[in-house]
């Protein structure tokens, strides 16, 4: 039987993509990455995360990933972008789940599978899940700093793009970069809400 985890990470940020990743574990492998730590991503530190990605790869763990970008999150919704990019993560994998995990409480739709699971937590509970938690981490966070290069201003290295304290001011004072969700509170999603009524 064929297991699909799925989960993503960057649904909260102000800025970048957000990025889906679905992954098939064996249980020897996981036997592997339970020992070195694996877990759900927001608990495990960061270069653990980066760590745990390596051992993913060394042990040929089969995974495949998508974002969806800023401007497809300001298109069609953070929601709809999410489930976008899930769904094109499981259909890169190549084959027909028996099972498909889904982190959080809403299915993907559209996606060819024996059975589909919406679980919350699941990255803390089911092993491929957790798996890509830590894949859909890792390349995000790679991201934002590849971006952070870029736009210095903004602090992406550090938060991610998440609306912390600085990431706020750094908007209020240089007003939105070209890789923030315009549709996003305090990113200029207000003023253009007015400019159109």
């Amino acid at each position: 039987m064929t297991v699909v985890g799925v989960d993503e990470a960057g649904r909260g940020p102000l800025a970048g993509p957000v990025m889906a990743a679905a992954v098939i574990l064996t249980s020897p492998q996981f036997r592997v990455l339970r020992f070195e730590g694996l877990g759900d991503s927001k608990k495990v530190p960061e270069k653990d995360r980066e760590r745990l990605f390596g051992r993913i790869e060394e042990l040929g763990v089969r995974w495949s990933a998508q974002s969806a970008s800023h401007r497809r999150i300001d298109k069609t919704n953070i929601l709809r972008a999410t489930l976008w990019a899930m769904g094109r993560a499981v259909e890169s994998l190549g084959i027909k789940p028996d099972v498909l995990v889904v982190d959080g409480n809403i299915m993907i739709p559209g996606v060819i599978c024996g059975r589909q699971i919406a679980m919350p937590k699941a990255d803390g509970k089911v092993p491929s899940v957790m798996a890509a938690s830590i894949i859909a981490k890792v390349l995000r966070d790679r991201v934002m700093r590849s971006l952070h290069r870029i736009y210095p201003g903004y602090g992406f290295a550090s938060h991610k793009g998440y609306p912390t304290r600085s990431h706020r001011a750094a908007l209020d004072m240089l007003g939105p970069s070209p890789v923030h969700r315009l549709t996003f509170s305090g990113c200029g999603g207000e003023i253009e809400e007015r400019a159109k009524s």
